[in-house]
């Protein structure tokens, strides 16, 4: 039995880190009964592990939860009762994780029951693929094989905006693009202030904005907050 907490991200503007997702990672963590967790930062690029560690740290302590960081070895991934996997780029995360011989050992874990949180880059690296992350190819990972913890893709930072007289693609141009060469698989478009929870077999989308769920050929499917999402498992 899977347990995920899968936020599409950390902050909002304006907002003291880790605010918004606090209250739903109070629940998570109280129903699961974990104190302390194994944080993966391997998505950092432009500030050290030590540093991300310790903002997590710092958010984890209002709840009374312990952390620590892989960087350190992977022996706190032992010790842990649950895994938090940070944002940044999910490229790094990937290839970090495949160079630390973390993927397989974060797959073994959270499908025998290890609790899985990631937001942004953790989220989209609970994925089957990579492929539908937002972030730029800074390194190269030796696949795009991610965890495969669900089905379907994540799209985290999900808007619709666009800049005006901008001639780039919009977000939903490009998300078409990969479910044109990708058909039968089903994309979440999660905006900001929002996540997918996953407890007792059952998927729940939660938070502060309509999610989209998209598929090639066939018209979105707009998914209230507070809503079960079963079908994206199938």
């Amino acid at each position: 039995m899977k347990n995920l907490l899968l936020l599409s991200n950390s902050t909002l503007p304006g907002e003291p880190y880790f605010s918004w997702p606090l209250p739903y990672v109070k629940a998570f963590t109280h129903r699961l009964g974990i104190r302390k967790m194994a944080f993966v930062p391997f998505a950092a690029v432009t500030f050290s592990f030590d540093e991300y560690e310790r903002m997590f740290q710092k958010a984890m302590s209002l709840l009374g939860i312990e952390v620590e960081s892989v960087h350190h070895g992977l022996q706190v991934l032992q010790n842990a009762d649950a895994v938090a996997v940070g944002g940044g780029n999910t490229f790094a995360l990937l290839k970090r994780c495949y160079e630390a011989g973390l993927v397989e050992m974060l797959r073994e874990k959270v499908n025998h029951g290890m609790p899985y949180m990631g937001w942004s880059a953790g989220s989209n690296l609970a994925c089957p693929r990579l492929c539908t992350t937002n972030d730029m190819p800074i390194v190269e990972p030796p696949s795009f094989n991610s965890l495969g913890l669900v089905p379907f893709q994540i799209n985290p930072h999900y808007t619709e905006k666009t800049i005006e007289g901008h001639g780039g693609e919009s977000r939903m141009t490009r998300l078409m693009e990969f479910l044109a060469l990708n058909e039968g698989v089903k994309v979440a478009a999660v905006p900001e202030g929002c996540l997918l929870e996953m407890n007792d077999n059952q998927l729940w989308y939660k938070g502060m904005h309509p999610m989209k769920v998209l598929e090639h050929g066939k018209e979105a499917l707009i998914i209230q907050p507070d809503s079960l999402v079963n079908q994206l498992l199938k």
